[in-house]
């Protein structure tokens, strides 16, 4: 759906009609710095500061979960510059924020395959789950070297090693087996999607546990994603008639 210009103020609906989880494609970081002449990683930087504006936002309104699309599994094809800056801002982040989240109740999860990154940057991760992991806020996704394709594989492989075991047999293999394989299956499912920059695209992000979700596009860069776009993303979620594939009401 394309962003409406009407907005609404979430407090005149009620609790349940708001979304318990919210997944973001943070796009537009490259686009935001060049406009203003300056490096990409200063559009990283200032991307930064949205998303701790969303997560505010996130538990301002008691979602259940947050996940944003930090780094993909296609993005180690960018320069090795950048590449290095993002890891530098990664960890950055995550020793000088992990304090506050935890202050705030707000459990912290890396989604994707994190072997690739260095071993100091797994070991920041780890420390970063591992003192938030009680508790029992917001739990903020943070998906890195993430690929919805990758979620998938990774999730069959399970599954054929269960069936090699003779856990399960191939007759007991469903959605519900997989389901319980891929990334953050223990959570609520995606209810919206919302994607920055102007592209209308899922790019290989979260392709199992998005197929029900409400799709929102909006033009504005990450950098410049703020609460009223975030509202007006919301509103428009809750005026939609979800039928998770049921024939349409009459």
């Amino acid at each position: 759906m394309i962003l409406s210009q009407r907005n609404q103020d979430l407090s005149t609906f009620s609790s349940n009609l708001l979304p318990r989880h919210v997944a973001i494609i943070m796009d537009g970081n490259g686009r935001w710095a060049r406009r203003r002449g300056k490096l990409r990683i200063v559009g990283h930087q200032a991307g930064f500061n949205a998303v701790r504006r969303a997560v505010h936002f996130a538990v301002n309104y008691r979602f259940d979960a947050l996940t944003l699309y930090a780094f993909s599994s296609e993005n180690w094809k960018r320069p090795d510059k950048e590449i290095d800056s993002l890891m530098q801002l990664f960890s950055h982040a995550l020793n000088n924020e992990i304090d506050v989240l935890h202050k705030n109740n707000i459990k912290l999860r890396i989604i994707g395959d994190i072997n690739r990154f260095s071993g100091e940057l797994q070991k920041n991760i780890h420390r970063s789950e591992k003192l938030t992991s009680n508790n029992s806020g917001l739990t903020l996704n943070i998906a890195a070297n993430y690929g919805g394709r990758w979620d998938i594989i990774q999730g069959v492989k399970q599954l054929a090693t269960q069936v090699q075991q003779g856990i399960l047999t191939p007759n007991q293999i469903d959605e519900d087996a997989l389901c319980k394989c891929i990334c953050m299956h223990e959570l609520a499912p995606v209810d919206l999607v919302i994607r920055t920059g102007g592209e209308h695209r899922i790019s290989n992000f979260l392709l199992w546990q998005i197929a029900y979700a409400e799709l929102f596009f909006t033009d504005v860069l990450w950098p410049d994603f703020n609460d009223v776009i975030f509202k007006r993303a919301v509103n428009t979620f809750m005026k939609r008639e979800r039928r998770f594939g049921n024939s349409a009401s009459i």
